[in-house]
């Protein structure tokens, strides 16, 4: 608590101040207030980075894509070539397979076709040891 020294009051009557003296607290928290803006680091607004140097190699060869369509009524269409049954369409993804640079193999299917044809493909496919496959068509579903 502060004391009160009022001039008009006499000298042996001293009167404690009601409030709390806070000059001090705010001094202390302004000094605070600086050191901490001083310490921040600036922040840049750029990265770092270190990017490769000269020109990109070239691509050795454009890849070869196959094309696999599963119709409405579950036919398999190789390169929109109509496979005759599954067994055909197992020694397509075989040639394919031994292949020194595998093709991609795009997968299509039509909104009626069945789940188990499609599933079938890409298992054959994938147990055959083919690495370059994808589905494709999908942005006819998105909604």
């Amino acid at each position: 608590m502060a004391i009160d020294f009022d001039d008009t009051a006499q000298a042996d009557s001293l009167d404690l101040a009601a409030g709390m003296n806070i000059t001090p607290l705010i001094d202390v928290l302004l000094v605070l207030l600086v050191m901490l803006i001083i310490t921040i680091p600036i922040q840049l607004h750029s990265v770092n980075m270190e990017l490769p140097a000269g020109a990109p190699p070239p691509q050795a060869s454009v890849p070869l894509v196959v094309r696999i369509e599963i119709t409405a009524d579950n036919q398999l269409l190789w390169n929109d070539t109509l496979l005759p049954n599954r067994q055909a369409l197992l020694e397509h993804l075989q040639a394919a397979s031994v292949l020194t640079e595998q093709p991609e193999i795009h997968v299509r299917a039509q909104s009626k076709a069945k789940y188990d044809t499609v599933a079938a493909v890409l298992t054959a496919a994938q147990r055959l040891g083919l690495q370059k496959m994808g589905v494709v068509g999908l942005e006819a579903y998105a909604q």
